[in-house]
């Protein structure tokens, strides 16, 4: 299973970007994904995650302003952003079944 992200790039504060994570190889659906981010020096922090039912968690930092959803048709999880601040400025990775995504970067100018 490869893991593709995709979406960062540089937006201002409170703007708003949708990251993307596609699954291909051989996988029929991955069952549980998860976005993270990392900024320099620090460890992986997890944004947020959906399970096999779909239900969804987040951190609490991003409450309110991020969304996971996904299509299962395409085997591809959207991460939503919105009113997107500094601090969210990150390489972001997703992770699904075990896998990880190279990163995309996130930044937000303020």
């Amino acid at each position: 299973v490869q893991l593709q992200a995709s979406g960062g790039g540089l937006v201002q504060a409170g703007g708003s970007l949708r990251l993307s994570c596609v699954a291909s190889g051989s996988v029929s659906r991955i069952n549980t994904v998860a976005w993270y981010r990392q900024t320099p020096g620090n460890q992986r922090e997890l944004v947020a995650v959906i399970h096999p039912a779909d239900s969804t968690n987040y951190a609490d930092s991003v409450k309110g302003r991020f969304t996971l959803s996904r299509d299962n048709a395409r085997n591809v999880t959207y991460l939503q952003m919105n009113s997107l601040k500094p601090e969210d400025t990150a390489v972001y990775y997703c992770w699904g079944d075990g896998n990880w995504s190279q990163g995309t970067l996130v930044t937000v100018s303020s």
